[in-house]
C-alpha cells in the first residue's frame, strides 16, 4: 500500500522547502503541481496540450484536465511507496474532485499537514525576500539581510525584489489563498486526517513535526529515513 499526502500552506509558508525535505527523507516522491504543468507543457504530452488549449483562449484549464496530469504522474514507478502533493488541491471542490478519481484507483488520500503562520509573519516572509541577480542567493530583510543592504554576501552582487513581492501584493495573495483554502481545511479537519503544524518555528523543527505527524501513515518502504 502506498501513503499520499498532501501538504498545505499560505505563500511564505515554507511549503516547497518541506515538500522537497520530506521527499528526501522518507521513499515518498515530491509532486509539484506547478512542475507537472509546466513540464507536460514544455514535454507536449497529450493533456499538456489539451492545457494550452484552454490557456491560449484565455480560459482555466478544468479540474478534470489537471486531476488526470496528476493521475498519469502518481503511476509513475517512483511514486509506487506514495507522494507528497505540493500545490493541490487547492479547493474543496478540487480536493472532492481528486478523491473521487483516485478512489476509481483503489487510491486515497491519508494525511494532510497543514503549516500554520501568522498573518504578520507570513508578509514579512514574501514582502522582505531579496534575490541576488548574479548568484541567486536569496535574503529577507527582515529575518536574514546581508551584511551590507542590497549586496548579495556571497559574490558581491546586486539584490533585488520581485515586483509582486511588495505588502500590498503580498496581502492580496493571502487574502485569496485563505478565502479558497479555508474551506478545504475544514473539509479535511471532518476527515481526521488534518493534521496542523507550527510552520513559524525553526526549519528542521518543522521537519521533525511533520515526520512525526506522519509517523503511522508511512507504510515500511515509504518509513523516514535515518
Amino acid at each position: 500500500m502506498s501513503t499520499n499526502v498532501i501538504l498545505l500552506g499560505p505563500p511564505g509558508a515554507g511549503k516547497g522547502t518541506q515538500a522537497k525535505t520530506l521527499a528526501e527523507r522518507t521513499s515518498l516522491s515530491h509532486v509539484a503541481s506547478g512542475d507537472l504543468f509546466r513540464a507536460a507543457l514544455r514535454e507536449g504530452t497529450e493533456l499538456g496540450m489539451l492545457a494550452k488549449s484552454y490557456m491560449d483562449r484565455g480560459e482555466l484549464v478544468p479540474n478534470e484536465v489537471v486531476i488526470n496530469m496528476i493521475l498519469e504522474r502518481i503511476q509513475a514507478p517512483d511514486c509506487a511507496a506514495g507522494v507528497i502533493f505540493d500545490g493541490f488541491p487547492r479547493t474543496r471542490e478540487q480536493a472532492v474532485a481528486l478523491a473521487n478519481s483516485m478512489a476509481r484507483h483503489d487510491n486515497k488520500i491519508d494525511a494532510v499537514l497543514y503549516l500554520s503562520v501568522p498573518n504578520e509573519v507570513l508578509l514579512r516572509r514574501i514582502a522582505g525576500r531579496q534575490t541576488c541577480k548574479t548568484c541567486g542567493a536569496t535574503y529577507n530583510i527582515y529575518y536574514f539581510p546581508s551584511h551590507r543592504p542590497g549586496i548579495c554576501d556571497a559574490c558581491g552582487g546586486k539584490l533585488y525584489q520581485r515586483s509582486d513581492d511588495s505588502m500590498e501584493t503580498a496581502q492580496h495573495r493571502l487574502d485569496v489563498y485563505f478565502a479558497q483554502t479555508m474551506p478545504l481545511i475544514e473539509y479535511y479537519q471532518l476527515q481526521g486526517i488534518l493534521h496542523e503544524v507550527d510552520g513559524q518555528r525553526e526549519i528542521t523543527w518543522v521537519t521533525e513535526a511533520m515526520l512525526k505527524a506522519l509517523g503511522r501513515y508511512l507504510t515500511t518502504s515509504a518509513h523516514p529515513k535515518e
